[in-house]
Parts: structure tokens; sequence; C-alpha cells
């Protein structure tokens, strides 16, 4: 049988913790401006708010000043749902760019944003009611938490102080790790010595949810997919009809750990 309590829950930060939706589309704009170099530096009308459903089929943050690209390229929403691989691909094929050097433009905007006007990039974030309370609640409970984020764990933590989170630094795996999410968990299994049940991990990214559960080592972990981050109703209907990867609202996440849904697969 699977514990009501985790040993360890393991938590992705934006889409899970932290909104970032209107950050995302305002460093992404800048750098959008710096690559392309529009004539108009001015969004237009409605341009963030088709920008943010959208912000679902993202999985690395370079990708976002593409997407805003592809909006203003008058790309329906629809095919960027369906087909949103090839179309960055083909993007950034035909202007002769690099995955890499948008990313680093990306993370230059942000760091000089956070080095001019600290809390003005600050209050561009939100956190999803109650998830801070029950980081709080968790810790007191002695049960420990880890940030598993593809975001820098610098930016992470400015934003968790900000929210009265003080987290140690060593318990945020930020994108500076350079690995894939599984090793992050791999690793914690074995310098905790828990068994894999013991770990519980909250994700928006189905993707990575179904990455993880492919290891044949991590397959009792307790997989969540929060259903308040940025995923498409077919994702959420695929975790839904999934055997091993839980569907969790923020009302579950919230509430005492013995109240979530459980993967009880008699593996233990």
């Amino acid at each position: 049988m699977v514990a009501n309590t985790p040993q360890i829950i393991a938590l992705d930060f934006d889409g899970v913790i932290c909104d970032g939706l209107i950050e995302y589309f305002a460093v992404a704009w800048r750098t959008y401006c710096q690559v392309w170099q529009p004539e108009n530096t001015t969004p237009a009308e409605g341009l963030a708010q088709q920008f943010y459903p959208l912000r679902a089929v993202i999985e690395t943050g370079w990708e976002m000043p593409v997407l805003i690209k592809a909006l203003v390229e008058g790309i329906a929403a629809d095919e960027i749902y369906q087909n949103w691989g090839n179309i960055v691909q083909n993007l950034v094929r035909v202007d002769n760019l690099k995955a890499s050097e948008i990313g680093i433009a990306l993370d230059k905007n942000r760091d000089e944003w956070i080095a001019t006007d600290l809390d003005g990039w600050l209050d561009l974030h939100q956190f999803y009611p109650g998830v801070v309370a029950k980081i709080q609640a968790a810790i007191a409970n002695q049960i420990q938490v880890y940030i598993i984020t593809t975001k820098e764990g610098r930016f992470a933590q400015k934003l968790l102080h900000k929210a009265g989170l003080d987290l140690e630094r060593e318990v945020i795996f930020g994108k500076e790790v350079k690995r894939p999410k599984y090793e992050t968990l791999r690793e914690l299994i074995t310098t905790h010595a828990i068994a894999p049940e013991a770990l519980w991990f909250v994700e928006d990214r189905l993707k990575t949810l179904q990455i993880v559960n492919k290891q044949v080592d991590l397959q009792a972990v307790q997989l969540y997919l929060a259903d308040w981050g940025y995923n498409t109703p077919q994702e959420r209907e695929t975790a839904h009809n999934h055997p091993q990867i839980q569907l969790i609202s923020l009302s579950q996440f919230t509430q005492d750990f013995s109240n979530w849904p459980i993967n009880d697969r008699g593996l233990y």
C-alpha cells in the first residue's frame, strides 16, 4: 500500500506554484523585438491574450519569443496547438537562428530587468491560491520539499523569497542542472534512501510525467498533472485516462495529503 503522506514532495515551479504568464509575455516580447527587430515595438492589442493560453505548447523558454513571431505571422491557434513542434523549428530555420542564441537573449533580458527593476519584475508574477500555504504546511510536517523546474533556479528562488518561502538553494533544481527531471527524481530517491512510492511529483507538463513513467525504476513514484497549469484540455483528458498519472485540481492540491488521489497499483 502507498502511504497517504509523502516523504518527499517534488514540485514544478511555473504552472504549479507560480503563474508567470504576464512576465512570460513581457520578457518574450522584449526578446522578440531584439531578435526580429520589428518597426513597431509596442505589441498589438490583444496579442498578449492570444499568447497566454498558447503558453501550454512551450517546452523551454527560448520558444516563447518564437511563439510571438508565430502569432505576428498570423498562424492560427489551432494550428499552433496541433503542430507547434514543426512550426517553431520552421520559424527558427527560415531566419537562420539558433535556439541557444534566443535562449541566451531571453535570459539576458530577464537578468537586466531583475538588475534594474527587481520589484517591477517580481510584481509580474502571481502565486496560485493556497499553494504557498500548502508548501509551508508540508515543511512544518517534516516533509522534504524540492523544486524541479526548467526556469533558472536563481529566478525561482527570488520569487519564492518574495512569497515568504525562504527555501535553501540546494532544494531548487533549475535549468542550470542541465539534466532531465527524471534523473533528478532518481537522485532524490537514492540520496534520501526512500522507496519510490514515497516520492510524489507534481508537474503541469504531461510529456514530462509520461517520460518519468517510462523509467522502470520510477514507475512507483506518485505522478500528478496539475490541471490549473500550462496544459491543454486534450492533455488533461489524457492524464485523466492514464493508468499511472493522477489528474489533480488546485482545490485537491491544497487539501491534506490524505485527500489526494493515490495510484495504488499493488506494486509494493
